[in-house]
């Protein structure tokens, strides 16, 4: 054991039978003293610190009826100060406490011999520790919540080294990892394997320096031997892809390296730098049940009254509120304050939109941009490279397709009318559909499938048309002219934005198109013969052409992410910009329900992540907004899904109503939204911004002059799967927002609107957000 926990026990005490038995199988781990056998609820009421003062610190040791043996200080019951505490596993922590939690300096071991010896949080391995396994591994670094985080070195079993940077656990950023055999690569890691620009030093003086791409030489790369000969050009493990070609140092005789095969790099060479895997942790310390006696329904029933008794409202076994003023009588959730009604929530929640069948209006559009879409991905098309030409982005290149109903040579016969297709840079949409590792058979069957698309009831304030896959795995958007002009101007800054933070929040764009009609207007507009005089035919002219000027229209549309894929009913959803002029919606209380979308003056709660994801999200959101500024975005807003989790059935007692469809969600349980972070089955499906596990703190907020405040957190906190993203990131700082800000500043505060400067937006959305989002700890 270290200096740092040495001294922390020094008890003189006698050796009872029960702990004697034990000592055989834990190695006389403990000293020697005196134990009592207690059950909790006596333990309780009549525990070792019964005579201790609220607050007061006492020193005692227990054994648990579950066989787990605890030592050390104790305040109100609980573990306060320095103690050790043995599991009937053989697991043991030694090291300081905070109200039951394992918090500061400490020791964790394990039965195989395992050690972790640092700081603790709330009874994660949180900030500067040394882990070690029976294999004699070793991490020296950082950690959060369990896992590698920032800065750290590891020394493998087989002898390996790695010096760097780590992220989830894994090696990302920069690092260095060096071989026992002599091999070095210093350079950029992702996902634990070689990803960016890195330099690869071979033990027989050999050197390739150049791009990486998952573990493997990808893009632009130098491969140069001992004596200055080398190959320059573009590699991959694909042969096709591969253009290299071999330059002989010009004072050194051949020594036949240019007959040397570079796909050897990959089959030969490659093979010597393998990335030692290392040991999993298979049982972390937070994961590791301790059930103090004093943390029992009774307790957390106190902790509950003490909250609601703030405004006078009652609460049930489970944590759920039931709408009963105790100082009133009154149950009717009308009465009770905003900030403190009961959530109810429908127990199953209808798709949005209406299905597109054969009468709706927009039957034909449909049928048409399935055509396209089916046209365009199917399309063959030349290898797919991350690193694409200037003239990829250029806005003049596009695809025009005739659609013909009788079909063509490139084209199938369809039951629609006659209209032209457009593909916007259709090489750099099929590479970002490749970068979001979107499936090119999945995406058309989506969208081009047996089942039709689905419209949202009602359009966007832009005047824009949603539709939704019938799977809600993408949506498609019209989109005005100028919007297209955006979104082309910074496609290649969007394109590296997005190939350099896979976890961006902003909107991830699929495929640009145009749909222009030709043929409708002999289908669809039968005109009778002019006959009588000159005004009539006139009118009849003008409305002739005004019906042709609307059918020719060009109906632009993009195709994106849906945000609320998932099997989780969303229960709110939030839009939320930073500013307050506006931002609240105008629905009645009565109105609202989950296809409801909430603003920022209708936001109650704090959304509360883990350690590790709120520092991801920070970062993530400072480097979207900063390429936001750069493009001269504005107006953006970040899109909010929550999902409470662990609902229970409701009944509505008024009126003799049954009301069984609603539900209300309990109030957070110690230590769920942690299981499920760490359940290794949900890691898969959880990233930034989708299937995140947080908690909702709900919020006394209150409105001054049109000004959103949050005055204090409640306590009141529900355990919730959170969505959300960047979203709206067309709209540039154009003449038409000029002028909107100058006539609203004019009447409003001109920070509380909208229409500002890109920079200033940008501020102010930060701002808002980490006031919104905060650190769970």
């Amino acid at each position: 054991m270290s200096k740092d926990f040495a001294g922390i026990f020094k008890f003189k005490v006698k050796k009872s039978a029960a702990l004697a038995a034990r000592r055989t199988k834990t190695n006389s781990i403990f000293a020697s003293m005196s134990v009592a056998h207690m059950d909790d609820e006596d333990l309780a009421a009549t525990g070792p610190g019964s005579r201790a003062g609220p607050g007061e610190a006492y020193r005692a040791e227990t054994v648990f009826t579950n066989g787990d043996f605890y030592t050390g200080l104790w305040i109100d019951n609980l573990p306060h100060g320095n103690g050790k505490y043995l599991w009937n596993d053989g697991c043991m922590y030694v090291g300081e406490w905070q109200k039951g939690k394992a918090m500061g300096k400490g020791r964790f071991t394990w039965p195989s011999g395992a050690t972790y010896e640092g700081e603790f949080k709330r009874g994660y391995m949180d900030g500067i520790g040394t882990y070690t396994n029976a294999n004699e591994d070793s991490y020296k670094g950082f950690w959060s919540m369990n896992t590698k985080h920032g800065k750290g070195s590891e020394n493998f079993a087989n002898g390996d080294y790695y010096e760097g940077e780590w992220i989830k656990g894994m090696q990302e950023g920069q690092g260095k990892y060096q071989w026992v055999n002599g091999n070095c690569y210093v350079g950029q890691w992702k996902n634990g394997v070689f990803h960016g620009n890195g330099t690869l030093n071979f033990a027989n003086g050999n050197v390739f320096e150049g791009c990486w791409e998952e573990g493997y030489p990808k893009g632009e790369g130098t491969y140069k031997w001992e004596n200055g000969s080398c190959y320059v050009g573009v590699w991959s493990v694909e042969p096709s892809e591969q253009s290299v070609t071999y330059y002989a140092a010009s004072n050194a005789s051949d020594t036949g390296e240019g007959e040397w095969d570079p796909q050897d790099l990959f089959n030969v060479d490659m093979n010597e730098c393998k990335i030692y895997p290392g040991e999993e942790i298979t049982m972390f310390p937070s994961q590791k049940v301790v059930n103090w006696p004093s943390f029992n329904g009774k307790t957390a029933r106190k902790l509950v009254d003490s909250r609601a008794s703030k405004a006078g409202w009652e609460y049930d076994q489970d944590g759920s509120p039931n709408g009963l003023n105790r100082r009133t009588g009154e149950r009717l959730e009308n009465s009770m304050p905003r900030n403190f009604r009961p959530i109810l929530l429908p127990k199953t929640i209808k798709k949005q939109g209406e299905t597109i069948c054969r009468v709706h209006k927009n039957y034909e559009l449909m049928l048409n941009l399935q055509l396209g879409i089916r046209h365009s991905v199917g399309r063959p098309g030349p290898p797919i490279k991350r690193d694409l030409k200037s003239s990829a982005f250029d806005p003049k290149e596009k695809v025009w397709t005739k659609f013909p109903p009788e079909g063509s040579k490139h084209t199938p016969p369809h039951p629609s009318c006659d209209f032209k297709w457009k593909d916007y840079c259709p090489l750099v949409f099929r590479t970002l559909r490749t970068l979001f590792k979107v499936d090119a058979a999945d995406y058309m069957l989506s969208i081009c499938g047996n089942d039709a698309l689905r419209e949202l009831s009602s359009p966007g304030k832009s005047g824009s048309f949603f539709y939704l896959t019938h799977d809600d795995k993408y949506m498609i958007k019209t989109m005005k002219k100028s919007e297209v002009k955006v979104l082309l101007r910074m496609l290649r800054a969007y394109y590296n934005h997005v190939r350099t933070f896979e976890d961006t929040l902003v909107t991830r764009f699929y495929g640009l198109h145009c749909v222009k009609l030709t043929g409708a207007t002999q289908k669809k507009v039968r005109l009778n013969k002019p006959q009588t005089v000159l005004p009539v035919n006139l009118m009849y002219y003008l409305l002739f052409l005004l019906i042709v000027l609307q059918l020719m229209e060009q109906v632009r549309f993009v195709i994106m992410g849906n945000l609320f894929c998932t099997d989780y009913a969303i229960h709110r959803r939030f839009d939320l910009k930073g500013s307050s002029h506006g931002r609240t919606t105008d629905k009645p209380e009565s109105e609202i329900d989950p296809t409801t979308t909430l603003k920022d003056l209708d936001l109650n709660y704090i959304f509360r992540l883990q350690k590790f994801w709120f520092q991801e999200f920070c970062r993530q959101v400072d480097r979207d907004c900063d390429f936001l500024e750069q493009e001269r975005i504005m107006d953006y807003s970040l899109l909010v899904g929550l999902h409470f989790r662990d609902s229970c059935a409701k009944t509505s007692e008024g009126k003799g109503e049954s009301n069984s469809d609603l539900i209300a969600p309990r109030l957070s349980k110690v230590n769920e939204t942690d299981k499920l972070v760490f359940d290794p089955n949900q890691w898969a499906s959880i990233r930034l911004g989708i299937n995140m596990p947080a908690r909702a703190e709900l919020t006394i907020r209150k409105s001054e002059d049109g000004e959103f405040q949050v005055v204090e957190p409640t306590g009141e906190c529900y355990d919730v799967i959170i969505f959300f993203g960047i979203i709206d990131i067309l709209q540039d700082y154009d003449i038409s927002k000029k002028l909107e800000h100058a006539y609203k500043a004019f009447q409003y505060d001109s920070t509380s609107i909208s229409a500002v400067d890109p920079r200033q937006y940008s501020k102010r959305f930060r701002d808002f957000i980490y006031k919104v989002f905060a650190e769970d700890g």
